[in-house]
């Protein structure tokens, strides 16, 4: 049996990763005393007594996890930003060619950040196959659920819708200056050169996410048809992502549609002149915890969807 230790169990990721993992009775958890969680000596020995590591803190406390870790077989998975563009480190996304063996093979993964998932289900393929160039100007506008902030951005949440507040029943635009943390990994795992326009927006349910990039015909190489064959190809039965032709609810798309769920959908719309990319999926499922359980079944050599909800 697998022993598995999730370092920041108290966070929004660490406890939905222990809500899937609760029903495995293929891994052993191991527990830290809630007196002894944020007790080095303890960490230290937790973390090299697992089979796979989950790091669910932030980025400076990640930072100091690793160097912690001293067992070579320990498998560990960051759910936080510090590593995703790191040398040494696989980036946790096996939909993407040529990913999934590596994931298998790797000692240190890095979790996909939850806009950026989307953003590169959809941009990725389309540079791999040569219908878009490395320099194209893209924009993008990622719609998330307020979960995505963490305890402290769900409480408030709460409390403003309970009170009425009409500034938190629309959606809340923010990273007006352009610099989101999830941009480096965006444009190193597509190869772009170009930093997309990116405008990820807070909308008032918990979770679900929808995020949509924009492309003009004057920038692709071929046709929006192209770009669903490729996607179709890519994905089909290939983990989590499917390619859907049409998922519209009556002419309108809810970011709200695969709350709850671990998997994502990819599809086309627009016109030949201007088309939209759009995936959707949890920001808490395929965006945070629902892929870090799926890149441990894959370092554990499990069904790779075990545990999840799709």
């Amino acid at each position: 049996m697998k022993r598995v230790f999730i370092d920041g169990s108290a966070g929004t990721t660490g406890l939905r990763i222990r809500e899937r993992l609760s029903s495995r009775a293929d891994l052993e958890p191991v527990v830290l005393p809630e007196e002894l969680r944020k007790d080095v000596s303890a960490r230290r020995d937790a973390l090299n007594s697992a089979d796979v590591a989950f790091l669910c803190l932030p980025d400076a406390a990640a930072v100091e996890a690793v160097v912690l870790v001293e067992n070579p077989e320990t498998v560990i998975i960051d759910t936080s930003t510090a590593h995703r563009t790191s040398d040494g480190w696989e980036y946790g996304f096996p939909e993407l060619a040529g990913r999934r063996s590596r994931i298998a093979s790797a000692k240190r993964i890095a979790n996909p950040g939850c806009h950026a998932s989307g953003f590169i289900a959809l941009v990725e393929p389309l540079l791999s196959a040569g219908l878009i160039s490395c320099d194209v100007a893209l924009s993008v506008f990622s719609l998330t659920g307020y979960s995505g902030g963490g305890k402290k951005m769900i409480a408030d949440y709460d409390s403003k819708l309970g009170a009425k507040d009409l500034l938190y029943f629309g959606g809340r635009q923010y990273a007006l200056g352009q610099s989101h943390k999830h941009l480096p990994e965006m444009m190193k795992v597509c190869g772009l050169s170009v930093a997309p326009a990116f405008c990820p927006i807070i909308v008032p349910h918990l979770s679900g996410m929808e995020t949509t990039v924009t492309l003009f015909a004057r920038d692709l190489k071929g046709s929006p048809d192209d770009i669903r064959r490729v996607y179709a190809d890519l994905y089909r039965d290939n983990g989590l992502v499917r390619y859907v032709a049409d998922p519209s609810e009556e002419g309108v798309l809810s970011s709200a549609a695969l709350s709850g769920r671990d998997d994502m959908e990819v599809s086309v719309y627009g016109n030949d002149e201007r088309i939209l990319l759009v995936a959707r999926f949890d920001n808490l499922g395929k965006g945070a915890s629902g892929a870090a359980i799926q890149n441990m079944n894959l370092a554990l050599g499990c069904s790779e969807k075990s545990g999840l909800h799709y």
